[in-house]
């Protein structure tokens, strides 16, 4: 019983405890650059603070007014005190109000004394406060308030109706109405500008964890174009690499033939490669503003691939003229099907049909079985994990279209995609 009567005895004081010897109080906000102009180069300092050059007029202001109001009541024998302490009551009185912002508990310390002082001084008056002394007792309230913390806001409080209560009992009710209304509007400016500090805090995280994720969709873009190329063309010139020294069966000619097919091919596979990687940045800092491929170009893979040793024929119907995006992730398509025919059939014949219409484009890549008599490569059939239809699948979703990658019933494999065009062909009398 006595630990408990003890630990609410020590929740009660903590409060006043905070507010006369260990409370400290926040930074000030961040002011608005309207509130600290700049002012001319040739004086010493380089703004003005408006809200302090405020607050010290105001001091000026209170402690003329005080110390007027205190000459006057010493001459009607109201207050007790020479000239010269009547001079220091009157600077005690209003110079908190120049140092609230700066130390707002100093200056409500120093202001509580000044009205403590002021009481001593005045012990028989109907009404020993002064409107200078309340005026700045309620100011240096209000900045403790809103720059320190619940528990000294409670004890500022609490201090403020005990004195009260001490010092003149008939005024207390009018003072514990002043000095609440007060701390409680402080206090709430204090809770809205601490909410609107985290709500700005959130905001700056969340346009950090958007741009992130603009990185990562734009590394994953830039992982998915390399895989295209590096799969389609690498595995191109692994074929016709192995592939020729057979075919030339010792013809000079031949052999120098299929070794400079294999160098074009890796010419045009590290230009794309440069390409894919300056689309992200450039080497001089600039984004690179070389085109995309598109489907103009599947006549080229359809070559490579015709190179590599399968047998490839293409029908198109309708134009080629897709928007960028559908026609490079159309390009995409192919090359990745015809990569997976080379690695998984080659030899096979494909047939690659593309179809144009106003509001679609649709893509069918089909392969049929490895021939019997062609082998895979010395180093086997590249798995890769999936990952090939999966991104040619994402490709797809990203347009908002749809790709079935399934095995036919002869031993092959078949391609199907439908990618929506966003802008519409224009009528025929117009093109």
């Amino acid at each position: 019983m006595t630990s408990r009567a003890g630990a609410v005895l020590q929740g009660l004081a903590r409060p006043l405890t905070s507010a006369v010897v260990t409370g400290t109080a926040d930074p000030p906000f961040p002011r608005s650059p309207r509130l600290r102009p700049r002012t001319p180069a040739f004086l010493p300092f380089r703004s003005v603070d408006l809200v302090a050059a405020a607050d010290v007029l105001l001091a000026w202001i209170l402690y003329g007014t005080g110390l007027s109001y205190l000459l006057t009541e010493a001459e009607a024998s109201r207050f007790a005190g020479d000239q010269p302490v009547l001079y220091v009551l009157a600077a005690a009185y209003s110079l908190p109000v120049a140092l609230r912002d700066r130390w707002p508990l100093a200056a409500w310390r120093l202001s509580a004394l000044s009205v403590l002082a002021g009481a001593a001084l005045n012990p028989g008056g109907t009404l020993p406060y002064v409107v200078t002394e309340v005026t700045t007792y309620l100011l240096c309230a209000y900045s403790v308030s809103v720059r320190s913390g619940r528990d000294t806001t409670i004890g500022v409080w609490a201090v403020t109706v005990l004195g009260a209560w001490i010092i003149h009992p008939n005024s207390m009710f009018m003072a514990s109405i002043l000095v609440t209304i007060v701390v409680l509007f402080g206090y709430n400016v204090s809770a809205r500008r601490r909410a609107t500090t985290r709500l700005a805090e959130e905001e700056r995280h969340g346009e950090e964890q958007r741009a992130a994720r603009a990185l990562l969709e734009e590394r994953a873009r830039i992982a998915r174009e390399l895989h295209d190329v590096v799969a389609h063309h690498m595995s191109v010139i692994a074929i016709q690499a192995e592939a020729t020294p057979l075919q030339a069966a010792g013809d000079p000619g031949r052999l120098e033939e299929g070794l400079a097919g294999i160098r074009v091919l890796s010419l045009a596979a590290l230009a794309e490669m440069r390409q894919v990687l300056g689309a992200l940045r450039g080497d001089d800092g600039r984004r690179e503003t070389a085109p995309q491929p598109g489907l103009a170009q599947v006549a080229d893979l359809a070559g490579n691939a015709r190179a590599g040793g399968l047998a490839v024929s293409v029908r198109v119907e309708g134009p080629l003229d897709a928007p960028a995006a559908a026609g490079l992730s159309a390009y995409r398509i192919v090359q990745e099907s015809l990569s997976n025919a080379m690695r998984h059939a080659p030899g096979s014949s494909v047939t690659v049909e593309i179809t144009r219409t106003a509001t679609e484009l649709r893509l069918r890549v089909a392969n049929g079985p490895r021939p019997r008599a062609a082998a895979l490569p010395a180093e086997g059939p590249a798995t890769g994990g999936g990952q090939g239809i999966i991104g040619m699948r994402e490709r797809a979703v990203l347009l908002g279209g749809t790709l079935d990658a399934a095995p036919g019933p002869d031993g092959g494999f078949t391609v199907t995609a439908a990618l929506p065009l966003a802008s519409p062909l224009p009528p025929m009398e117009e093109r």
